[in-house]
């Protein structure tokens, strides 16, 4: 029924916004957010999806109250570990070098695969774009003619055909620049946590009616 787009890329937001609403603290909502990203998971392995792209957190999320970035990455670990129990190819992207990256996911900043590992699954842990574009732009401006492809932070990943991005917010929020430049954009006003299997198909039977050119 529909067109199946290689590479879908996730933006779970609007945690924050659905514990509030259930007068809970802020930081309650992440970890409301990992069952529907295993739901999901899940459904895309079914239907073919080849990669999948989680948005875990950012580097301007760090500068949050400290109880919440300490939720957000106990959210990305229990994530990952949630995912070593399915079958999937994991890689974690991101400033590995800082003191918020989580120690436990450093082994999977090289590509781990579990299980039979059909399907690629990526996590943006203490990610940023300029992080993730700073080794291209060095070796550029020093006069190094490749591929800006194989010069960023995250060359491992595959150029995206669809970003989903959940919580009704109409921005990429800085979501991988480069693979991200002819992915089709759609947005459910619902929050992360209220996710519904239907949500996914809606997303992609709008998909399926897009006129995919990139560019040409």
């Amino acid at each position: 029924m529909y067109r199946i787009p290689n590479h879908i890329g996730v933006i779970p937001d609007g945690n924050r916004r659905w514990a509030q609403n259930r007068n809970m603290p802020k930081e309650a909502g992440y970890s409301y957010g990992l069952e529907p990203g295993i739901t999901l998971y899940k459904m895309c392995r079914e239907i073919g999806i080849k990669e999948l792209t989680f948005y875990g957190f950012t580097q301007d999320n760090t500068k949050r109250p400290s109880v919440q970035t300490e939720a957000f990455k106990k959210a990305c670990i229990d994530a990952v570990k949630m995912l070593e129990k399915e079958d999937a190819n994991l890689l974690v992207i991101g400033n590995y070098n800082s003191p918020m990256f989580p120690q436990e996911l450093l082994p999977y900043c090289k590509r781990k695969r579990i299980g039979s590992g059909k399907m690629k699954v990526n996590f943006l842990v203490n990610y940023g774009w300029q992080w993730d574009l700073n080794n291209a732009l060095k070796a550029l401006s020093s006069g190094e003619k490749r591929d800006i492809l194989d010069l960023i932070s995250s060359k491992e990943i595959s150029r995206i055909d669809l970003i989903i991005r959940w919580g009704g917010r109409r921005r990429l929020s800085g979501f991988l620049p480069v693979q991200s430049i002819y992915s089709d954009f759609y947005v459910i006003d619902d929050y992360w946590p209220d996710f519904k299997p239907q949500h996914f198909y809606d997303a992609l039977e709008w998909y399926s009616k897009q006129d995919i050119t990139l560019g040409g």
